[in-house]
């Protein structure tokens, strides 16, 4: 068996992609992970920045909360209306694009794009953050076990849609089922103890209060806690990856997302609250997530709080699964609108867009590596992009229901303008509260993404009017072409490579590069094997040059040489034949002539 089949599988036929396809049991791990394991660390985010307030930090987390729900809930309703109105996928892009226009397609890509990055960097090092939680020992070794972690996601993605998915089913459905187990219990603790339970483990002591109550400080801790609404436009992009009838399949799966997320938002702050947890500062010494406190606190650290801390783990980490299954997807929308390399919408050999998940597990390992792995420094970066793709999608869906109108449109344009306005003021207060803390590398990312798929666009709109033909065949001039074929000594694929330069041309070159060893013996091979041999069958001889290189280079006089004979013969189109002991033919043929190169 080969290495490849081994790590990755064999390789899919193209007739197979329907049977790839999943349901909605499949497609809440791989479409929903993301969104489902914010629920570990949205809460904590806001907690996090409510530590000022000592004791009366906590009180504000259910207010919190519950604003966070609500603008959930009207992101959900426009998500919903967007599968319907576009079930070929592309999500915020294809939205923003068609009803916006290019430049806000493009915003929103670009935005979507470094929120896929983030969310890849963000759940595996908040996973490792509940395992150090649960192990402090393994702290030191943070960014060798984020890094890890990427490269198993990385391989498995690499293995097709399918496949993750059924991987994924066991971590995801254990995640969620052990954390409605602990709110359970601990709501039904808090009743029986009239809203004041004990914890069964101690909790950290609360730490006194050095700051006064501010709006401004709800607002950043809103902001923070907005986190837990990333990757609910997932499902959005992924449409055709779901099995017939796509769009109530998509939209089954994404209801249920949805509703196992408000559940365990609003569970987490209710029990925070009756339990009195407040964050530990992140990075620190003795830190512990608050998740973990709250498993300790409702059920002591016995196998439960261990198996739902591995749970929490493993989701965390696996959450990243979510941007490696949109963010190729969106690549390819984008390349197939000529805004990214074409290669990007080419599915490899298990039928995934294989150079779109290399590319984002590369560039998150670049961003772990400067973060050291630690989720409280990639927070700030987080939500910008995430917010800035709800607000463009949902306000192309008032555009796109103006122009369709029908029955119910009037209904969805005020469902979709409410959420444009409320998540584009989100994005704002977010922006504005995290800039100073590294919202402002989003911000000089983004429009940096968006120059370049410009750059990218223009380069194939030139070469495609240099290419362009409206013109028949030309047939007035098939001169056989001068043949170039660099050799560098004699063996069997040269002597192939000869034979098909001879069937193409008379007008023969082989060039050869003197590095001043073995050139020598090279020229009695050639008079024996190759001059002697034309002269008796009546064959033009092709032409030895030698090309002098004093320090050895080959390329650089082979490209010259090729140059100078585009100057000498300006009517005359020029064939390179190179021999290649990899291709099975024996030769890769590349032709240049005195037209236009790119």
């Amino acid at each position: 068996m080969k290495v490849l089949d081994l790590l990755l599988g064999r390789s899919l036929a193209s007739d197979e992609a329907r049977a790839e396809c999943v349901g909605p049991a499949a497609g809440i791990p791989i479409f929903g992970l993301d969104a489902l394991s914010s629920a570990a660390y949205g809460p904590e985010a806001a907690l996090t920045l409510l530590i000022p307030l000592g004791a009366a930090g906590m009180a504000y987390m259910v207010p919190i909360s519950a604003g966070i729900i609500v603008l959930l809930t009207i992101v959900y309703f426009s998500y919903r209306q967007t599968i319907q109105a576009y079930p070929g996928g592309g999500g915020s892009y294809t939205v923003a694009r068609q009803n916006l226009g290019v430049s806000a397609g493009l915003l929103a890509a670009a935005a979507l794009m470094i929120d896929y990055i983030l969310v890849v960097a963000v759940g595996i090092s908040a996973g490792v953050g509940a395992l150090v939680s649960a192990v402090p020992g393994l702290q030191p070794h943070t960014l060798s076990l984020c890094l890890g972690i990427l490269v198993l996601i990385t391989l498995i993605n690499l293995r097709g849609v399918r496949e993750t998915g059924l991987i994924f089913m066991a971590p995801t459905y254990l995640f969620v089922g052990s954390l409605f187990l602990a709110i359970v219990i601990g709501v039904l603790k808090t009743f029986m103890a009239g809203g004041h339970p004990l914890p069964v483990e101690p909790l950290p002591r609360i730490a006194v209060a050095t700051a006064a109550w501010s709006g401004w400080l709800i607002l950043q801790a809103f902001a923070s806690g907005c986190t837990a609404m990333t990757g609910v436009e997932a499902v959005s992009n992924g449409v055709k990856a779901f099995h017939e009838p796509v769009v109530p399949t998509a939209r089954r799966t994404l209801t249920i997302i949805i509703a196992l997320l408000v559940a365990l938002l609003a569970g987490i702050a209710y029990l925070v609250r009756a339990y009195g947890i407040q964050a530990t500062d992140p990075g620190l010494r003795g830190y512990q997530s608050v998740l973990s406190m709250l498993l300790a606190a409702v059920t002591g650290r016995g196998v439960f709080y261990y198996v739902s801390i591995g749970s929490i783990l493993l989701v965390l980490a696996l959450s990243a699964n979510t941007a490696f299954a949109d963010f190729p997807r969106l690549c390819r929308a984008i390349a197939q609108n000529n805004y990214l390399p074409h290669s990007f919408a080419t599915r490899g050999r298990r039928l995934v867009y294989s150079q779109g998940i290399l590319v984002l597990a590369v560039l998150a390992g670049l961003l772990l590596t400067l973060f050291g792995g630690v989720t409280d420094r990639l927070i700030p970066l987080f939500a910008v992009g995430a917010f800035l793709a709800f607000t463009l999608s949902q306000a192309g869906m008032v555009g796109h229901w103006r122009r369709v109108g029908g029955p119910g449109s009037t209904r969805s344009i005020l469902v979709n303008g409410l959420g444009a306005v409320a998540t584009g003021i989100t994005v704002l207060v977010v922006l504005v509260a995290k800039f100073v803390q590294g919202a402002w590398v989003t911000m000089l990312l983004i429009p940096g993404i968006f120059i370049v798929m410009r750059f990218v666009r223009h380069h194939y709109h030139r070469v495609s009017l240099e290419i362009r033909s409206a013109t028949p065949l030309e047939l007035n001039d098939l001169t056989p072409p001068l043949v170039i074929l660099p050799i560098q000594n004699w063996n069997h694929i040269v002597k192939k490579a000869l034979r098909f330069a001879l069937k193409i041309s008379p007008h023969i070159r082989a060039v050869h590069v003197d590095c001043g060893e073995g050139s020598a013996v090279f020229h009695q091979e050639w008079c024996r094997y190759v001059e002697e041999p034309a002269q008796q069958a009546g064959v033009a001889t092709p032409q030895l040059v030698v090309l002098p290189s004093r320090y050895r280079l080959i390329l650089a006089p082979i490209v010259d040489y090729v140059l100078e004979a585009e100057r000498c013969c300006p009517n005359q189109q020029i064939a390179v034949l190179i021999p290649d002991s990899c291709n099975a033919a024996g030769i890769t043929t590349c032709c240049t002539t005195n037209e236009p190169r790119f």
